[in-house]
């Protein structure tokens, strides 16, 4: 069927606006974080107009802080740009006749919008939402590149991926690495905290910043509850992918270099989850583990796809 163009406009209308209200969220949340104070913790200011509450008495009023305030408007806009986000994908399959899986521009589109619905998903609570601009930035990264090296045109998918194997591969794989990318930031943040909690929050700036973050508790916990998710996920796709390949290349595994990196990628957040489980290893130790497996998702993503030849050679770059 022919490419409808002017879906494809809208589609990627709406992945441009998409990234202009994640910036203007990031904005926001900029603004609460620097205007935080001390640790995280939800006070009130109470603006008294008069006293008592004799005639012509005004009681006080409770007025939330400037930090919760610029939060609670990067949350609204944050949940606007996810639908746009969401909006930008259905637009592109429907522009297609097709699941709109089928490239690296697409692929990474998935997984970005996937790593903000789980966010929003998880870090809905106050207390992370310091967390929310250290995960805008490598979405916005992520989009930025996905809408000018990555990008390609609204076209249909080359013959090989013509299966209805794709949407069912891909969409668990893409929705899987956006998965890891919330793990991943919050490992990384949870190693900045422990590194900077030992005395020393208030004598420097990343001290000053690390203290704004949520504890470092917290954000291990959230590292292991998203990894628990994306691993089961990520693993599915691979096995379905084996499936795949049997049938259209005639073996279940040939160590290609996708297949290679996704197995060791796999293995790394197997690790992770057994060291989180081994005492001794609940840490830092487990925590450089789970960061290993994000920057074997990345160069999965991005080496694989972009510089070594192999069969999953789909990028479609323009």
């Amino acid at each position: 069927m022919p490419i409808d163009e002017t879906l494809a406009r809208y589609s990627d209308f709406a992945f441009k606006t998409a990234i202009v209200v994640y910036a203007l969220a990031a904005v926001f949340l900029l603004v609460q974080y620097a205007s935080e104070r001390g640790k995280k913790v939800l006070e009130r200011e109470l603006v008294a107009v008069g006293a008592g509450d004799g005639p012509g008495r005004v009681a006080p009023v409770e007025k939330r802080p400037l930090a919760e305030r610029f939060g609670n408007m990067a949350f609204s806009v944050l949940i606007v740009g996810a639908a746009l986000h969401v909006g930008a994908i259905v637009l592109r399959g429907f522009a297609t006749h097709r699941f709109p899986f089928g490239n690296m521009y697409e692929f990474t589109t998935m997984a970005t919008a996937a790593a903000v619905v789980i966010g929003l998903a998880f870090l809905r609570e106050q207390r992370y939402r310091g967390m929310w601009v250290f995960l805008l930035i490598p979405v916005l990264i992520l989009m930025f590149l996905a809408g000018t090296i990555l990008y390609a045109d609204a076209a249909p998918v080359v013959p090989a991926l013509k299966s209805y194997w794709l949407p069912v591969h891909v969409t668990i794989v893409s929705v899987g690495s956006g998965v890891f990318l919330v793990s991943g930031v919050a490992s990384l943040l949870y190693l900045f905290r422990m590194r900077e909690q030992s005395g020393s929050e208030s004598k420097n700036v990343l001290g000053t910043i690390a203290s704004r973050l949520p504890d470092a508790q917290s954000l291990d916990q959230l590292a292991y509850k998203t990894t628990i998710i994306g691993f089961p996920l990520f693993g599915a796709g691979v096995i379905l992918g084996a499936i795949w390949a049997e049938a259209a290349w005639g073996r279940f595994w040939g160590w290609d270099p996708k297949e290679t990196c996704s197995f060791i990628a796999w293995v790394l957040y197997a690790a992770y989850l057994h060291a989180r489980a081994t005492s001794g290893w609940r840490d830092t130790k487990a925590a450089w583990i789970n960061v290993a497996g994000f920057v074997a998702m990345l160069f999965n993503l991005f080496i694989i796809n972009m510089v070594i030849s192999g069969l999953h050679s789909y990028a479609g770059l323009n």
